[in-house]
């Protein structure tokens, strides 16, 4: 008899900060019209100098932990292209301050905005292995771009918790999957920079190359045809991406490419992204959250993921959504999340955006700025120190 896994909990978190467009926009001399409706974003979050992506993630994931239990997650998988050590797990510190049990094994996962959904079906397999286990996967990542960089209105932060079990209360992942690699360098950051490198135009061309391949396999895998899903979950680097993505989706496969068709599956999608920016790793299931909290009921419908991360990395899948759905949501706490965050102007953005710890081992604390449950208290002799208030 085959199990039902899938997505049993989904809570997210963003920063302390919030800068408006508008904001950006009267800095560089920009029309608004070119970030609110060229690239569909109103305003990015900021973290505060003492957030970073464990203190996300850990905000992301203590409501999971409160309202199920930590007795059955055997694994906690955590993905991001913002890391923040070359050898240790962010995941490690997450499990400290939720106060996981020491029988967990703690990994991190990096494919640049891929990462996240090889972290779900990564935990899909282990709960398949064993049904009484549950799987957290976090998705928490910091876009940043060189000030007045063509990049930069795209920047953002947030983390999403996923918990993965047998018989979950949200989503049924299905079989198969559609994959694409290739080689390419649209989008990269060396380790000598904080910031990412971006080739703009060759990344959207990337973005749709994968987008053909990923149904082109998924297809010939006997996957589900373009007209039996409700809505469709891309990753957006900037919201106008989703659209142009399902825009070329449908024109590859014959479809109408109308304003309407294209609205009717990616338009609830962006809720979340266009206020929050980009979240890379994040931003797909991002994309999830805002469509279960707004949509209709899509009990029994089926609702399809389309995966990319530069480089590049991508993959199609589905999951139908599981009856009572709405009782396990957590649409209040999400817009909450959103709303909480304090507005900055360009001054103090330009503040945070150009603070970096100092590399000398000595003793640098973070100034209190955060609100939430969990901060970054400062380096001391080269190690990241965290608080759980």
């Amino acid at each position: 008899m085959s199990i039902s896994i899938g997505i049993h909990d989904l809570s997210f978190a963003t920063a302390e900060f919030v800068l408006p467009h508008t904001a950006l926009a009267a800095h560089n001399g920009t029309d608004i019209g070119k970030y609110h409706v060229g690239i569909g974003q109103e305003s990015m979050s900021v973290p505060a100098a003492d957030e970073d992506i464990v203190t996300m993630a850990a905000t992301a994931a203590a409501p999971v932990i409160a309202r199920h239990g930590a007795d059955r997650i055997r694994t906690v998988v955590f993905a991001t292209e913002s890391s923040i050590d070359q050898a240790k797990s962010a995941g490690v510190y997450v499990h400290s301050l939720l106060g996981l049990p020491s029988s967990t094994r703690v990994v991190e996962l990096k494919q640049a905005c891929y990462g996240a959904t090889a972290a779900l079906q990564f935990a899909i397999g282990l709960v398949h292995r064993d049904p009484a286990q549950q799987v957290l996967v976090i998705a928490s990542d910091v876009s940043k771009y060189d000030l007045d960089s063509p990049g930069e209105a795209t920047q953002g932060a947030a983390a999403v918790a996923i918990l993965v079990s047998a018989d979950p209360a949200l989503l049924r992942v299905e079989d198969p999957s559609g994959l694409f690699t290739a080689d390419v360098m649209d989008f990269w950051r060396p380790n000598y920079r904080d910031s990412a490198l971006v080739d703009g135009q060759e990344s959207i061309n990337a973005y749709l190359q994968a987008v053909e391949g990923t149904w082109k396999d998924y297809t010939e895998q006997d996957g589900r045809t373009l007209g039996e899903f409700a809505a469709i979950c891309y990753h957006q680097p900037f919201t106008k991406m989703a659209y142009k993505a399902h825009r070329h989706l449908l024109n590859h496969c014959g479809h109408d490419t109308g304003k309407e068709t294209v609205a009717e599956a990616i338009g609830l999608t962006t809720a979340y992204n266009s206020v929050v920016g980009n979240s890379y790793t994040a931003s797909v299931y991002l994309a999830l959250a805002a469509l279960l909290d707004q949509a209709e009921d899509l009990t029994g419908q089926s609702v399809g993921f389309l995966s990319y991360g530069s480089g590049s990395v991508a993959e199609f899948f589905s999951a139908s959504v599981v009856a009572d759905y709405r009782e396990h949501l957590r649409t209040k706490e999400n817009l909450q999340a959103i709303d909480r965050r304090e507005v900055l102007d360009y001054a103090g953005y330009r503040a945070l955006h150009e603070r970096s710890f100092p590399t000398d081992g000595g003793e640098h604390p973070t100034p209190a700025q955060t609100t939430g449950p969990f901060r970054l208290a400062g380096l001391s002799g080269h190690k990241r120190i965290y608080e759980a208030r």
